[in-house]
């Protein structure tokens, strides 16, 4: 029997849902009934392509979401103008990399509203449509597993900041509160919930390059103690956690080591910890985990990213299922899975990697996992 094989959430959109989803981003008028049929049937074809491939645990593509973090505001309330724009620190370093890459249009163009005030859920209609067009298309297709992920308060701060509560704290025990309900619904339709958090590693170099590396660690610990909260109740094997540095090429230089953010993603309420190995600035962490295997809970599932999605190469299931031999024997099998280093559609519209080898990565990604195992 293989490993079993998922991957971060995000998968490429057809032209037709990012039309669907920019009208509504620019406030245009569009047809709500068609909006919908156009996105249950997207949501269908994306979980056939992932059965295809092989993927054992799929995902509804975040098709509906603008992006995995700036969705919050078309669901609750309290955001409104735009936010601060941080390039990363390690883009800012290469200044003529950074211009090619908003020339050539590299950088997605999505609204990123301010915290203007209380920030409450409009309700959960959008994200029960979400999991009644999951659901159908994992019967339509025979897919056993399935997971909806879900923005971190952590992450939510990083991207649509603050301008409201007295403090960071007591934005992030907003947002906490807030995402509870959302969590929880995911949780009690069958799914497993799988929770995005770039804000533990990518806001070190985004908005926290003021600090040192323990101040980060600081601040970062305080992000769990929130989205611990948030999670409080919920089956620790019915949760994931995805950490990154950001799903862009770049040259990553300031993106803080694995090393010094591991105990403290380890204090989240998850069982599964998705990461990124693949890339080329994080390929080595993995001996990060066998040198401190002991600090790894004896019921963590590790999923390590076996397959890049900011690069077109395919990469061979052997290499593949290397990728993951570094974890099982340490860990053992039933301890690991294999999983992508991010999304592949990460912002509506954009992606550096083409949609048709995104699928052939998930592909390769399965039979490595099955050489694996």
């Amino acid at each position: 029997m293989s490993l079993l094989a998922t991957h971060v959430g995000s998968l490429p959109r057809s032209q037709a849902v990012v039309d669907f989803l920019f009208a509504r981003e620019r406030g245009e008028d569009y047809d709500p009934a068609a909006f919908d049929r156009c996105m249950a049937d997207a949501v269908s074809e994306t979980v056939r392509r992932q059965v295809d491939a092989g993927i054992d645990v799929v995902s509804d593509g975040e098709t509906s979401k603008i992006s995995y973090a700036t969705y919050v505001k078309d669901r609750y309330t309290g955001f409104e103008g735009d936010s601060p724009r941080n390039a990363p620190a390690d883009l800012k370093l290469f200044p003529t990399f950074l211009q090619r890459l908003a020339r050539d249009g590299g950088t997605p163009q999505y609204a990123r509203p301010m915290c203007k005030g209380e920030v409450r859920s409009k309700g959960q209609g959008e994200l029960q449509k979400d999991i009644a067009n999951l659901k159908a298309a994992m019967a339509a297709h025979g897919a056993q597993a399935g997971f909806m992920n879900a923005a971190s308060p952590g992450v939510i701060s990083l991207f649509l900041q603050n301008d409201f509560y007295p403090s960071r704290d007591a934005y992030l025990a907003a947002l906490a509160e807030a995402m509870r309900d959302e969590y929880r619904t995911i949780v009690e339709a069958g799914l497993d919930l799988q929770v995005d958090c770039p804000d533990l590693a990518l806001s070190r170099h985004m908005l926290f390059t003021h600090l040192s590396d323990d101040e980060f660690v600081r601040v970062a610990e305080t992000h769990v103690e929130a989205l611990n909260h948030a999670l409080d109740g919920l089956p620790e094997d019915k949760v994931r956690v995805h950490i990154c540095w950001g799903n862009y090429e770049g040259p990553h230089v300031c993106d803080i080591d694995m090393a010094k953010v591991l105990p403290t993603l380890m204090q989240v309420k998850a069982q599964k910890i998705l990461f990124e190995t693949s890339n080329p600035r994080h390929g080595h962490e993995w001996a990060v985990f066998r040198d401190r295997a002991g600090e790894v809970p004896e019921g963590k599932v590790l999923v390590p990213g076996v397959v890049d999605t900011t690069t077109n190469f395919v990469e061979h299931p052997d290499l593949v299922a290397q990728r993951l031999e570094r974890f099982t024997t340490v860990f053992g099998k039933e301890r690991v899975m294999a999983g992508s280093d991010c999304g592949f559609g990460t912002f509506a519209g954009f992606g550096a990697v083409d949609p048709e080898i995104a699928w052939a990565k998930l592909a390769t990604l399965k039979e490595g996992a099955r050489r694996a195992g």
